[in-house]
């Protein structure tokens, strides 16, 4: 039985980890949906699976002035956070969330990803393509509140505000549809970015979308031991 537990657990972790960040709408057209509640929990996308989520950092929006108050909540049976933002004015609103880094048992590393949504409000749809400044950075090149399934979607990928090329990014769909992928190597879609960082995928359902950048950099300690910190660029993106 331990055996089988163990399998289970090793295979699981094998899949891809997602920072969540979902807000209730990445479009706000009346003064009614302006406040808005925005979700943060540690998952396995496709599987509906949670892990749990120490209290990050914080929620930012445009910056990183100020994080957002957060509320412990449980998602999937574990650990998350959620907060709500009043928008107040027209604009694209950056959301990001910065955590603390997590010790991946099955994988011997760190893992701190940062992810962040893009929030169009009352019609204004300018600068959606502009970094917010993070380190580890993916970079819309297609709207991203305007999507459907089916279209292309594209980003790059920046290290220090400068293009990563060969980087693997991990893509899975937040599968509140209840799909059944053929094998566990289609859970997790892989493609890497090319010569000028860019990477391409087409969004082939509805639903929110996890992008995953993975730049493995740095070490922290664990138990007197020197491990390997992947440190994850994400951006989550809505079809329709």
């Amino acid at each position: 039985m331990k055996k089988i537990l163990f399998f289970i657990y090793f295979t699981i972790s094998l899949n891809a980890h997602f920072l969540a960040l979902l807000p209730e709408n990445d479009n706000i057209t009346t003064i009614e949906d302006s406040k808005i509640k925005i979700d943060a929990m540690f998952i396995h996308p496709f599987e509906q699976m949670g892990l749990k989520l120490e209290k990050p950092v914080g929620i930012f929006v445009n910056g990183k002035d100020k994080p957002l108050e957060l509320t412990k909540t449980k998602k999937f049976n574990n650990l998350s956070w959620t907060s709500k933002y009043k928008i107040k004015k027209p604009g694209v609103y950056k959301f990001f969330i910065e955590p603390k880094a997590y010790f991946e048992k099955a994988e011997e590393k760190y893992i701190k990803h940062v992810s962040k949504v893009i929030v169009s409000a009352f019609g204004r749809e300018d600068g959606w393509d502009k970094p917010i400044g993070l380190k580890y950075e993916i970079i819309p090149l297609v709207k991203p509140f305007g999507l459907y399934s089916g279209n292309l979607f594209q980003g790059k990928v920046l290290k220090d505000g400068q293009a990563l090329k060969n980087i693997d990014v991990e893509i899975e769909l937040f599968n509140e549809f209840k799909l059944k992928a053929p094998t566990n190597a289609h859970i997790t879609q892989i493609v890497k970015t090319d010569d000028n960082g860019i990477f391409s995928f087409v969004l082939n359902h509805k639903g929110w979308w996890g992008f995953a950048a993975l730049i493995d950099e740095g070490t922290k300690e664990f138990n007197k031991q020197e491990y390997p910190i992947e440190n994850g660029a994400l951006i989550w993106i809505k079809a329709y």
